[in-house]
């Protein structure tokens, strides 16, 4: 795996005349360390039609300095990158090309901007000679490389401040308050890669607009979709870079867009939309593996970790640790593997043809105030035969798969209304927020009948070895108290989400 770092910096506007302030007079620094001038050569790589800039990532091959090789920048906020570093090497590295899959498919990078940078470095130090922030200044000349404009140069120089690993942001306020007492302003391009795009591209007259603002019940619904399609590209090398909850958000976005297809029939046409929801309920399977065993060992975990010590009889932590293991052996590779696979790479294709030339139907040229509502309240609807159908069970069995079909309306009920807040404004939000109490009752009275089922298990598998059985009794038996308590709750929770008003209020 490649090396990473937080990058978190600023640029400044500069001049050839610009000339640094004095910095050691800023909170916290003891001393200014001159580390000299290093030449850096820099070629940025992207697609003919720059789909990585338009994604704000940056990929490079650099030489000169002290960490030459190949850059991979993934934007995690305003001034803050995640950089992966490669060795330097005449190729793109493997690793790089998986992580960038997702948006390159079929297409191999081209080299699109030379950047030649003189970097004039000061070190700011703390009174103990611990590494604050670099400041540079860099002269930089651009040359474009493809597309229109192959030829053009550009040149200009800039201040950047980068902050030293594990700084306070804070420090940064503070150098910038100082550079800006000395005439110093904010550069207003994010990267120079993004200044050299602009500087050495073909002067436009007047700016596209890319997308309107949405006027139809098919302009809101497009937008959503788009929405969520852009989401699985983006996550798509967080889940590669098994980043924190990277899985889970990947999979919600596949599971919003999939209902989204199916609320929404008489948008878009269903001949079309089916058979992509159809892939789409395959993907998030496949992601599904991996999380839902996350949360069962999460779920059981904190209920042994919150047992007091004298309740856990028998090697209980140490069975669970074994179970988990054998559960998810391999889970990451697999789903290395879907994301690499061609199915996965089809699926995008299709839906990148599909956001191109989405599938409308007549009933997409409406008024969003009239479709919209009428799609999400047949969601409320079926949600409501559910419920009836799951409250008028005894405890047991049937009760327990009745309310786990409601659960699964109730979620379908929620994205609905996500999807038509833009356009139908606070009434969508309030429906949302009281289905979404509902499904999170039934989420957790789930989560409570998987654990059961899980722990019925590893008391057999304990019984079995010779093992006590009382601590995974204790525990199944919470799990009891967690489920009726959760039945007990339902119905008021549900006779919120289902008050007339609430209905109305999204026909008006």
């Amino acid at each position: 795996m490649a090396d990473t770092k937080r990058e978190i910096e600023r640029k400044y506007e500069a001049t050839d005349a610009t000339r640094l302030p004095d910095l050691s007079r800023v909170a916290g620094v003891g001393r200014v360390e001159k580390r000299g001038v290093t030449e850096l050569d820099a070629v940025y790589y992207d697609t003919a039609d720059l789909r990585l800039a338009s994604h704000s990532l940056t990929l490079r091959r650099r030489t000169g300095g002290a960490d030459e090789g190949w850059h991979l920048k993934f934007p995690v906020a305003t001034g803050i990158r995640d950089e992966l570093h490669e060795p330097l090497a005449d190729t793109l590295p493997p690793s790089f090309a998986a992580l960038l899959r997702s948006r390159l498919r079929h297409t191999e990078p081209v080299p699109v901007v030379r950047l030649l940078s003189s970097r004039d470095v000061q070190h700011l130090n703390d009174p103990d000679g611990t590494l604050l922030a670099e400041v540079s200044v860099d002269t930089v000349c651009a040359e474009r490389l493809a597309g229109e404009g192959t030829g053009t140069t550009a040149t200009w120089t800039e201040i950047e401040v980068e902050l030293a690993d594990d700084g306070d942001p804070a420090f940064l306020d503070a150098v910038e308050k100082r550079l800006r007492k000395a005439g110093v302003r904010p550069s207003e391009s994010p990267s120079k890669l993004a200044r050299a795009l602009a500087e050495t591209g073909p002067v436009r007259g007047e700016k596209k607009r890319t997308e309107e603002d949405p006027q139809t019940a098919g302009d809101h619904v497009l937008a959503y979709v788009r929405k969520q399609i852009r989401t699985i590209v983006d996550l798509d090398p967080a889940v590669r870079r098994d980043l924190p909850d990277s899985v889970h958000k990947m999979r919600v976005a596949t599971r919003r867009l999939r209902s989204a297809f199916k609320t929404y029939r008489r948008i878009l046409d269903r001949e079309v939309t089916d058979p992509v929801g159809a892939e789409l309920k395959w993907l998030a399977a496949e992601l599904g593996v991996d999380r839902d065993q996350e949360v069962l060992d999460k779920r059981v975990g904190d209920r042994t970790e919150a047992l007091p010590g004298t309740l856990v009889l028998g090697p209980v932590r140490g069975r669970l640790q074994v179970w988990s293991a054998a559960r998810r052996t391999g889970s990451r590779r697999r789903i290395t593997d879907v994301l690499d696979g061609k199915r996965y790479l089809a699926l995008l294709d299709t839906l990148d043809a599909l956001s191109a030339d989405p599938p409308l139907r007549p009933a997409a040229s409406r008024a969003p105030g009239k479709e919209l509502p009428r799609a999400v309240l047949k969601d409320y609807k079926k949600l409501a035969r559910r419920m009836d159908h799951a409250l008028e069970h005894p405890p047991g069995p049937e009760r327990d798969a009745a309310m786990h079909e409601a659960r699964k309306a109730a979620k379908r009920a929620r994205y609905a209304g996500d999807a038509a807040r833009p356009a139908l404004g606070k009434p969508a939000k309030r429906f949302a927020k009281r289905v979404k109490a509902v499904q999170s009752v039934l989420g957790d009275h789930q989560d409570s009948v998987v654990a059961r089922d899980a722990l019925r298990t590893l008391a057999i598998e304990a019984h079995a070895a010779g093992e006590t059985t009382f601590t995974w009794g204790l525990l199944y038996g919470h799990e009891e108290a967690t489920a009726d308590a959760r039945e007990r709750e339902l119905p008021e929770v549900w006779a919120r989400a289902s008050e007339p008003v609430l209905r109305a209020d999204l026909k008006h």
